[in-house]
């Protein structure tokens, strides 16, 4: 059981991300995602920031800032990628293109970068999560092909892979906790700037504070910190894989809480999104 604790700890992490839609849907919907997105790095990273330097958890000479920033600049990046990728083809493109791609850029960025060649496990578990991805995702609704929107999918799923890589080299120096709080500090004030230039207003009033909160504190900062804890132990294709636990939490909340309905296709592809994240978590012999 030990040695699947961090591969329980990611899928932990990725259940939380998968609330986030669900959430936002209680804001307004002029309120640009691109402010949400910062408003949430902003609460989770300063948040966690200020509690560890209280307990003085941070040491800022001996800290690994080179791939903190790296992994601040990526996460940052991913932002304005996906959020326009959705904009311009579809939520069903747009998502199906980040999170598929994300695992295969990984599992090429540890092969090129790390000579870690994907075990037959990993590429067997990744196929079939992807397929059940496309299932899900592309048998609902209106399909929208766009280039430029592709193209930002790509770059946000890389985006993404490039910071589970580098940041595992900040988990290799740091402990988790403070390092998503040093990495989401910086990357939150990277995108600052966009809370000028969007509409915001939705975010000020009751519900959205409360929602901008639990976004900030659930979906980001502890969602990381077990993403974070898991990605320490495993190799980060494997992390990046198991994510797909996200789109999957994500239409499971849609059916049974907001009311919507799945194609007998998409229930195909939530299978085989099962099936790929139980092969990859039930077949860990040994941490990494």
């Amino acid at each position: 059981m030990n040695n699947r604790l961090p591969y329980i700890y990611v899928l932990l992490g990725a259940v939380l991300w998968g609330t986030t839609g669900t959430a936002q849907s209680i804001l307004p919907a002029s309120v640009h995602p691109l402010a949400i997105g910062a408003s949430r790095l902003a609460v989770g990273g300063y948040v966690l920031l200020l509690l560890m330097l209280l307990m003085k958890k941070i040491d800022f000479k001996s800290w690994p800032w080179k791939a903190t920033v790296y992994s601040a600049i990526a996460m940052a990046i991913f932002q304005p990628f996906f959020f326009t990728s959705v904009r311009l083809t579809g939520i069903a493109i747009g998502t199906v293109v980040a999170i598929g791609s994300a695992p295969v850029f990984s599992g090429l960025l540890e092969w090129i970068f790390q000579k870690r060649k994907p075990d037959r496990v990993w590429l067997n578990a990744t196929i079939l999560a992807i397929i059940g991805v496309l299932l899900l995702f592309l048998t609902q609704g209106d399909v929208v092909v766009n280039p430029v929107g592709i193209l930002m999918s790509l770059g946000a799923g890389l985006a993404f892979a490039i910071y589970t890589i580098v940041s595992k080299r900040v988990l290799d120096e740091v402990d988790a906790i403070p390092a998503v709080a040093m990495i989401f500090s910086i990357s939150a004030t990277i995108l600052l700037p966009s809370l000028l230039l969007f509409n915001t207003s939705g975010l000020y009033t009751p519900q959205g504070i409360s929602v901008i909160v639990y976004l900030g504190l659930a979906a980001t900062s502890l969602s990381y910190i077990f993403f974070s804890s898991g990605l320490k132990r495993i190799p980060s294709s494997s992390a990046v894989t198991l994510s797909l636990a996200e789109p999957l939490t994500a239409a499971m909340l849609g059916v049974f809480f907001v009311g919507e309905r799945l194609s007998s296709w998409s229930w195909a592809g939530v299978a085989l999104l099962l099936c790929g994240i139980l092969v990859l978590t039930l077949s860990s012999k040994k941490s990494v």
